[in-house]
């Protein structure tokens, strides 16, 4: 008899991490601010794991204005100085001037007539892509579409948005569905996009 997996094991057992995976992680995500602050913390998780962030999330909203990009947008010097002294953050200055360049080029968008939105998901043809992954081994890294998206991310001024943050975000965004087909919530995420 076959045992099923009930999760995906790269969320392991630490209750943060499940619940992660099992209410947020795959599920579609059209929300311009939420998508805006998703790929913020994603460039942040560079050289890092992502439960470091996730554990930090609470204190990344106080630090970054809940991600209101237009408050983030006006952050001054002060406020970056401020920023690097913030235990609850990763405090390294690019990563801190990140989120402030990437709420300038989020606000650059707009003033283009371009929802955040319709920009990130235009990549999968505005539809979650659903894959049928039966190992972890078999979960790419990064896809065309993440490669078309990076490119896309950066020409618009946003940065700490290679190929394979990119990839992690659309996992994370539902814009692809990366459960493995043994995981209770890939049918559950596959639904959310029908």
């Amino acid at each position: 008899m076959r045992e099923t997996q009930q999760r995906c094991p790269w969320c392991g057992t630490d209750p943060l991490y499940v619940h992660y995976h099992d209410t947020v992680w795959g599920r579609p995500e059209y929300d311009d601010q939420a998508l805006f602050e998703k790929l913020c913390l994603d460039g942040q998780q560079a050289g890092l794991s992502w439960l470091t962030i996730l554990r930090k999330h609470d204190t990344y909203r106080a630090a970054y204005a809940n991600f209101d990009p237009n408050q983030i947008a006006r952050f001054t010097e002060q406020d970056q100085a401020r920023l690097l002294t913030d235990p609850g953050i990763i405090r390294n200055r690019l990563k801190v001037q990140s989120i402030i360049r990437n709420a300038r080029a989020y606000l650059a968008l707009q003033e283009q007539g371009m929802r955040f939105s319709e920009f990130l998901w235009q990549f999968v043809e505005h539809r979650p892509r659903q894959n049928h992954w039966r190992s972890t081994d078999d979960v790419p890294v990064t896809t065309p579409e993440a490669e078309a998206m990076s490119k896309a991310l950066k020409k618009a001024g946003f940065n700490f948005v290679g190929p394979t943050i990119v990839y992690a975000f659309m996992q994370a965004t539902g814009m692809v569905n990366d459960h493995l087909v043994s995981c209770k919530a890939h049918q559950e995420c596959r639904e959310l996009s029908l």
